[in-house]
């Protein structure tokens, strides 16, 4: 029997200005686990969101599986899948991505698969509807993704060491629903807005200039229609800056707050924490480094 054991990234997509292309590693890992076995699906789950996923064939990480060995035209005779989660479910950290991924990547190891990374992207790509968070779980680091048609064309920017604070309060916001509040169309004062602080954001992060990224990391294209959404939000990231943040943006769609600053991270935790405990909700932290490994995997021959 053969076992394959991938670890996924957490991510925090859009950065401010860059709505569904920017994407940033970060240092929480999820992990997949497939054995093939001689018969049957069983799946356990350990973790972040263990008492509400399912184990059944509605779960994601197998869904992603079978899409892989569907693909192929290959596949083992049972399989057992376990997952030990660390990334938060439905905080906008990426976890869809990390189980999307995660599931794409182990089976394709598990069976000889033998698509490329490339091949992997589209795949996970198409089961997320959007690869802001799956492209950079994948390379590690900070990434730009275009979509050409299926074509996804990334660009890899190193990153110096930095530190990012992630506050999540206790609220859920369901990543449809968050989609859902954003305009159809918007002015083109807006989208010019966007475009200088996204290329902003990209050369600020590079260089590690956190002056810069107060600037880049403004948004009006998503941030002004989700914020309103999440009680608290609004203050909280008020609280963040007032405390020492040089920036503060939504990760992803909500409704974790990432907070990016050269020191005093746990104060800025803390003080966004407060906020949102005023408003009625309590929240947790973690103060994560750039994750630049991506994803990783690991191959055992049992007998």
């Amino acid at each position: 029997m053969k076992q394959v054991t991938v670890t996924i990234p957490a991510t925090t997509a859009n950065l401010g200005s860059g709505f569904d292309c920017l994407g940033l590693a970060l240092g929480l890992r999820n992990e997949v686990r497939l054995t093939a076995v001689p018969d049957n699906l069983h799946i356990t789950i350990g973790g972040e969101g263990a008492d509400k996923l399912p184990t059944d064939e509605t779960n994601l990480v197998y869904r992603a599986s079978e899409r892989l060995f569907e693909r192929v035209g290959k596949r083992p005779a049972g399989l057992h899948i376990h997952q030990h989660n660390n990334i938060p479910v439905g905080s906008g950290l990426g976890s869809s991505a990390a189980a999307t991924l995660g599931g794409l990547t182990a089976a394709n190891i598990l069976v000889d698969g033998g698509l490329t990374g490339t091949e992997l992207l589209q795949l996970a790509t198409e089961m997320e509807g959007h690869p802001d968070n799956v492209v950079p779980a994948f390379y590690g680091g900070l990434t730009l993704v275009v979509m050409a048609g299926a074509r996804l064309h990334v660009e890899q920017i190193t990153v110096p060491a930095m530190r990012v604070v992630i506050v999540l309060p206790d609220f859920d916001l369901p990543t449809a629903e968050a989609r859902a509040a954003l305009p159809a169309q918007v002015p083109l004062a807006d989208a010019v807005f966007n475009i200088g602080r996204a290329g902003l954001v990209i050369r600020a992060l590079e260089r590690g200039d956190f002056g810069a990224l107060a600037l880049a990391m403004q948004d009006k294209l998503h941030q002004p229609y989700r914020v309103p959404l999440i009680p608290g939000l609004a203050d909280a990231s008020v609280a963040a800056l007032e405390a020492g943040a040089a920036a503060v943006a939504l990760s992803g769609a909500g409704p974790s707050l990432a907070a990016f600053a050269p020191e005093g991270h746990k104060r800025i935790a803390q003080a966004a924490v407060k906020a949102f405990k005023l408003a009625g909700l309590n929240g947790r932290f973690w103060i994560l480094p750039v994750d630049n490994q991506g994803c990783q995997s690991a191959i055992i021959n049992l007998h």
